[in-house]
């Protein structure tokens, strides 16, 4: 965009190459309230929201018994989240739970694919606040329904001791597994997701300012060929970690949700 704007290509005169940064990130407020600055990626999230409610509200708000297009599609992404994920990872328990992880997987998969739909062109979960938010969320589920189920004594012993122990090393397993239950795991969480966004984001970026600075009337239209050729299956290749990265997300969150309602260790 930088390139475009300037239009930069490579020349004798020695034209640098602007590789992208933190700045493919950073956008210019759209509207200001006070302090408070609405941005292109809170628009996005927003946007997002609007999709996976007005879908799913317009595909289940008058079910038939033979379900039209739009419930049939509504049906089987919520089959694929129950039958994939909560049956298989936290069993009958898990069907009460359906709803929610149907909405934390297609939220994600949706703000990624934000990042290949034209004039958005950016995924929301390579801003680190997002996946942060969604953590958070999922973290007090875990937490909640740790000390739901057991009660607060239970809840402790679930999250941090270990059945059979030497007593030596029973402070450092206490540690470790207060460690990674409660502070590791969200934070693994929203980093996995955004890392990934924010990579993938970073080298589509690069080869198509890439492309664009190479492209001139010489031999080097031949790089900016080859250039343009690798963004495109960068972005095929994101289409696929996008997927994967909101499935992920999802399956953990069953996970930590089938953890918190098992039996401690």
């Amino acid at each position: 965009m930088l390139l475009a704007e300037s239009g930069c290509h490579i020349t004798p005169s020695g034209c640098g190459f602007p590789a992208p940064g933190l700045n493919s990130f950073n956008f210019k407020p759209i509207f200001s309230i006070g302090s408070f600055d609405f941005t292109k990626p809170m628009l996005l999230a927003l946007i997002c929201m609007v999709i996976v409610v007005g879908f799913f509200w317009a595909a289940f708000a008058k079910p038939k018994l033979v379900p039209g297009k739009l419930q049939l599609v509504g049906e089987i992404g919520y089959t694929f989240i129950a039958r994939g994920i909560a049956r298989d990872v936290i069993g009958k328990k898990g069907d009460k739970f359906v709803p929610f992880l149907t909405s934390i997987f297609f939220f994600v998969w949706i703000m990624n694919i934000m990042s290949i739909i034209p004039l958005a062109q950016f995924p929301v979960a390579s801003r680190f606040a997002y996946p942060v938010a969604l953590a958070l969320l999922v973290w007090l589920t875990y937490m909640y329904l740790t000390f739901k189920t057991h009660g607060f004594k239970g809840g402790v012993k679930n999250l941090v001791w270990m059945e059979g122990l030497p007593k030596p090393l029973i402070p450092l397993i206490v540690f470790l597994e207060f460690l990674q239950n409660v502070i590791t795991r969200p934070f693994t969480l929203a980093v996995r997701l955004w890392a990934n966004m924010f990579a993938g984001h970073m080298l589509i970026v690069m080869f198509s300012v890439a492309s664009w600075y190479l492209l001139t009337p010489s031999i080097m239209t031949a790089f900016a060929g080859g250039s343009f050729i690798l963004a495109v299956g960068m972005t095929a290749f994101e289409v696929l970690i996008q997927f994967l990265q909101a499935y992920i997300f999802t399956l953990l969150t069953s996970l930590y949700i089938s953890g918190a309602l098992e039996e401690g260790h």
